[in-house]
């Protein structure tokens, strides 16, 4: 095998999924693949039965990400945290400290 050939299934395209990779020919970021198996505990099975996706395209995902760990794990990170700024009413630290210099 290629060193090529692990990441065939695996893209990263300007106005696909945001120009995170995912994986070819889907709209299917390799986060989701990570949230799925590594942290909703689904196996590759059901993601490849539920998502009509090959086990090699999830596989090369979730290769993807243990080689890229630091990063998808900060997106996730940080996607997370943008998720609950919104359930609490849309305010960032940011936003806040705008508000405190226009009120002065």
């Amino acid at each position: 095998m290629h060193a090529l050939d692990l990441y065939k299934h695996i893209a990263v395209t300007v106005g696909v999924v945001g120009g995170k990779p995912h994986i070819v020919g889907h709209r299917i970021s390799v986060r989701d693949i990570v949230i799925w198996h590594e942290q909703m505990g689904r196996s590759v099975d059901e993601i490849s039965f539920d998502y009509d996706l090959e086990l090699a395209e999830i596989y090369a995902a979730l290769a993807y990400y243990f080689d890229n760990r630091e990063d998808i794990d900060q997106s996730i990170a940080e996607s997370r945290a943008f998720e609950a700024t919104l359930q609490q009413g849309g305010q960032t630290a940011s936003d806040s400290k705008s508000a405190d210099v226009r009120s002065d």
